[in-house]
Formats: C-alpha cells, structure tokens, sequence
C-alpha cells in the first residue's frame, strides 16, 4: 500500500483533474462517432496538461444510467481507445482511470493495456444503496485481479461515495479503516453527496487521525475558494466540475485557465500552511 511519502512522489502537484467522456457506444446517449469522443478526449486532456495538474483521469461520466458493475464489451473496447488517446495527449503525466459504476476489475484491465497508474473504485469494501440498486465491495476480487494482471497500479478508494448511501451506517472512521487495512486501498477518497458537491472537513479531520499513514484525497466539490478548508489533512484533490466551462453547444469542457488558475491557487494555499 502506498503512504503519503509514495503519494506525493507520484503527484508533486497533487491534482488529479477529470476527463468525462462523452457518452460511449451503447449507451443512450451515443452519438455514434468515435472519432469525435476521441477528439474531445484529447481537447480535455490537453487543456489539463496545459493548466499543469499532476495527473488525469478518465472515466464514463456520461454513460448514464450505469450499469450497477460490469460494463460490456462495447464500452471496454472504447475505454481502451478513449484511455490511449489521453495518455498521448497528456503529455506522460500520471493515468487513472475510473468505470462507472463500479467496475474495478474492467478499470485495472484498461489500466494495464494503457500503463495507467491508478484506478478509482465507487465501493471498494462494504455496501451502498445507489440509483443503480445496491452496489457491493468486491476488494478480495479486485485486489487478486490487480496481482494477476495489472501489479503497481494502485486503488483508489471511495469513502461514502457520492450519490449514495451506506447499507448500515457505522462512524465513517471505521468504514475508512476497514477500506485501509482489510481493503488494502492504496488511498482513500473523501467526498461529498454528489458530484460538484464539497467534502466535509470534519469527517476528512477525523479520517486523517484514524489514518495518519494513508493518503487522502478530496473527490468531489474543490474549488479554489475552499482549498483550505482541506489543508493539510488532504493529500490530493480529484477535480472536474470546477475545472468546466459550458463550450456554448450544451456540453462542459476542461477549461485551460481554470485549471492554471486552480493550481495556483492550491500552491498558494499549500504554502501558506507550510509557513
């Protein structure tokens, strides 16, 4: 399992920003032109890079409804694509990749085809009540799945994942803990109850004293103006909506000055709590 020390090796600038593609083949939403999902994924990409975050990840924001685990093979083959062509675009930062809703095994397959780094999973240990119905943590299939095929990548771990609730509730500490030590997450993820939504700082407080080793990140809800309110419990943040504008055709696109503008606002505000 990583530490903080491992973490802030792999991100120095510890921003992981959001490529959410557009809707994929089979989905209700297709529009059915690859090339153009591939084009826009590259854009995305591109702009992130520009704005200097310290890794990018891919995910199937717009595949919606999810499917509650395993996506088909339509979709994989597309992720695999979508994946290369941000890798390429990125210019060699650090990969993740995240499948919604919660197929862990089908995002450690597409990371080893491209050389991702990490994957992100929704519920790693435990149980959630979705939209998608009940999603179970699969942690001792995935973690024997990562040492058959995609060894070093790391996992990603959502606490409480947004847009759901836990089937029993418990402290939120021990939920991290058993994500940690029985879950054997390589980081665990903080967010708040849905995307664009922000985290608490109490619970992150409360997690990081649980969990003085493990890295932290804040999954949803960043923005400039809150960053510290997170510092320095947190280790790294996972940004997407604050780093979108509207492209005037309905869509919300990576947005190169917002992110150049919310990297200089995290070293400005990681600064001063190192003073």
């Amino acid at each position: 399992m990583w530490n903080r020390n491992d973490f802030k090796t792999l991100l120095p600038v510890p921003i992981v920003g959001m490529v959410h593609l557009p809707p994929l083949p089979g989905s209700p939403g297709w529009g059915g032109d690859m090339d153009a999902v591939l084009a826009e994924a590259r854009d995305d990409a591109a702009a992130l890079a520009e704005g200097d975050v310290g890794a990018v990840m891919v995910e199937n924001y717009h595949d919606v409804p999810f499917f509650a685990e395993r996506v088909p093979p339509e979709t994989v083959a597309a992720l695999v694509l979508a994946a290369a062509a941000v890798r390429e675009a990125c210019g060699g930062l650090p990969l993740g990749i995240n499948v919604l809703r919660n197929d862990a095994r089908t995002a450690l397959g597409v990371a080893a085809a491209v050389g991702a780094a990490f994957v992100r999973v929704n519920v790693h240990t435990g149980a959630a009540v979705t939209d998608q119905g009940l999603l179970q943590g699969r942690a001792a299939e995935t973690l024997r799945a990562r040492s058959a095929f995609a060894p070093g990548v790391g996992i990603l771990a959502d606490l409480r994942v947004k847009h759901a609730t836990p089937l029993a509730e418990r402290p939120a500490v021990e939920e991290a803990a058993d994500l940690r030590t029985r879950g054997l997450a390589d980081a665990v993820i903080v967010s708040g109850p849905a995307t664009g939504a922000a985290a608490d700082p109490d619970e992150l407080a409360a997690v990081r004293d649980a969990l003085p080793a493990c890295p932290l990140l804040i999954g949803s809800g960043a923005t400039r103006g809150n960053l510290s309110d997170f510092l320095p419990a947190a280790d790294g943040f996972i940004v997407g909506t604050s780093l979108q504008t509207a492209d005037g055709g309905g869509r919300r696109r990576i947005d190169p000055r917002r992110v150049a503008a919310f990297t200089d606002a995290w070293r400005e505000t990681s600064d001063k709590e190192q003073r």
